[in-house]
């Protein structure tokens, strides 16, 4: 009887389209499993063939926050992937978030840049894909950059000493302390930065950056516009994010332990309102921030170790303004609590 049930279950699944993954067996996954999917996932991507890979007949899918079928969105246009990948695999939740380079277009491939996120389920096979593809005329150096780097960075890739592990809920509260802090920014609050804090956004840095030009290096006590000449503490000290009017849709959707990763998706509104006019921590008066309102759609990397941040690296697209991610009730989409599987 278990014999014909197994037969019939795997002739709807072969209907569905679902190709079951050769030789990886069943059961939660280990971090060589869930990037070993992660890397059949893009590998089928790239070939825009989605039978390359395992889905569930059930699987969701959104392409920067639109609930699609598989197979279509980045699917139709998707032409290579790229040298520089970064797998946050969460044995846990049986997920993995991927950064990663892509080439898109199939007559003129140009470079772009991906995050997604994968959850699968104990027979193995894709439950959830949302993916973020962040596009326009600077990805090109943003991708060089990356692919030259060719790896994460070292402590991303770092396991933390035994000692100094905490836990998963733990990792996520001082990750969410970078978001709450910079929709406070009111200069005054507790950033948990480390001396070596740095951040990538769309492979650029924005912070300790080199001045353009040989810049001079702005004060953070004079300046009106915060600088990425400037360390993490000193841009959130600064208070001149104020315009970053709200963090919401908070969803921390991979933690690895071992190495302290935390990777979350969001979004930042900037309602190009009130919060343009603010004070600065020394009194002095300041009007900042993009004048229309819009959004960006993002997918935020942490290095958390002893309660500090020691890296950041973001993939994000801009979206419209108050857009969800197809992930979240409208009223979890609105508020800035944290959503966490624990």
């Amino acid at each position: 009887m278990r014999i014909r049930w197994i037969a019939v279950a795997a002739t709807c699944l072969a209907l569905a389209g679902v190709v079951p993954l050769r030789g990886q067996g069943t059961g939660p996954c280990n971090r060589e499993c869930l990037t070993g999917i992660a890397e059949q996932y893009l590998a089928a991507l790239a070939a825009r063939d989605p039978k390359k890979a395992s889905f569930a007949p059930t699987v969701k899918f959104t392409d920067n926050g639109q609930e699609l079928p598989v197979g279509d969105g980045f699917w139709n246009s998707a032409s290579a992937r790229g040298t520089y990948v970064f797998h946050v695999a969460d044995q846990v939740l049986n997920s993995v978030v991927t950064l990663t380079t892509m080439r898109e277009g199939v007559e003129k491939p140009v470079p772009v840049l991906m995050a997604v996120r994968l959850r699968m389920d104990n027979a193995r096979r894709i439950t959830e894909v949302e993916q973020i593809v962040a596009r326009g005329e600077n990805m090109a150096a943003a991708v060089k950059t990356l692919e030259t780097m060719g790896t994460p960075r070292a402590a991303f890739l770092r396991a933390t000493p035994p000692a100094d592990r905490v836990s998963r809920a733990e990792l996520v509260r001082v990750a969410n302390m970078y978001f709450s802090g910079m929709q406070l920014n009111d200069g005054k609050g507790k950033y948990p930065f480390a001396d070596d804090c740095d951040r990538l956004e769309n492979g650029g840095k924005t912070t300790n950056a080199p001045g353009r030009g040989n810049a001079p290096r702005p004060d953070p006590k004079t300046a009106t516009s915060y600088s990425g000449m400037w360390t993490c503490r000193e841009q959130f000290e600064s208070g001149l994010l104020h315009f970053v009017s709200r963090i919401r849709d908070r969803r921390y959707l991979a933690v690895d332990e071992e190495r302290g990763v935390v990777a979350a998706f969001a979004f930042f509104d900037h309602d190009a309102g009130a919060s343009r006019h603010f004070q600065t921590p020394d009194g002095r008066q300041v009007t900042a921030g993009p004048a229309e309102p819009w959004t960006w759609e993002i997918a935020e990397v942490f290095k958390v170790e002893k309660g500090l941040l020691h890296e950041i690296e973001a993939v994000l697209t801009r979206a419209p303004y108050g857009m969800g991610s197809g992930w979240s009730n409208r009223k979890d989409a609105m508020t800035d609590r944290i959503q966490f599987e624990k």
